[in-house]
């Protein structure tokens, strides 16, 4: 894994979080986007070198809406740039962990992604992702 790539943030609200993380991080948003395939809308901030995405599902039923349901707002996945993403999935799998997806998928901000089960480590859901070709 290269390096942190950003921290995602589930929300109720975009509209009414975007206000809130611009005042805290002392910057604007920088990008929003639906993913229509994840069932979410997002918005990107900058800090330094890492991001911060926030994560508003767009369906009551929506792994995001589903998150907030039983943990409440709050951070909900860790991601880590990849160079080659098949590559991290296989070595990931042979070493134990239980992948989400064994074929990376189109995320947002331009990227392929694939999760990890939080089973695996220790609580926290991890992204692995990377700049699509």
């Amino acid at each position: 894994m290269e390096k942190l790539e950003h921290i995602g943030i589930a929300v109720k609200s975009l509209s009414d979080s975007i206000p809130l993380f611009e005042a805290l991080l002392n910057t604007a948003c920088y990008k929003e986007e639906l993913v229509e395939s994840e069932a979410v809308k997002t918005a990107f901030f900058s800090v330094a070198t890492q991001k911060i995405e926030l994560l508003e599902s767009t369906n009551p039923d929506g792994i995001i809406a589903r998150f907030i349901d039983k943990k409440g707002e709050g951070i909900h996945h860790i991601a880590f740039a990849v160079t080659d993403i098949e590559s991290e999935i296989k070595r990931l799998v042979a070493a134990g962990f239980i992948v989400l997806n064994e074929k990376p998928r189109p995320g947002a901000d331009n990227k392929l992604v694939c999760f990890l089960h939080p089973k695996n480590t220790n609580g926290v859901l991890i992204e692995l992702c990377m700049e699509k070709p």
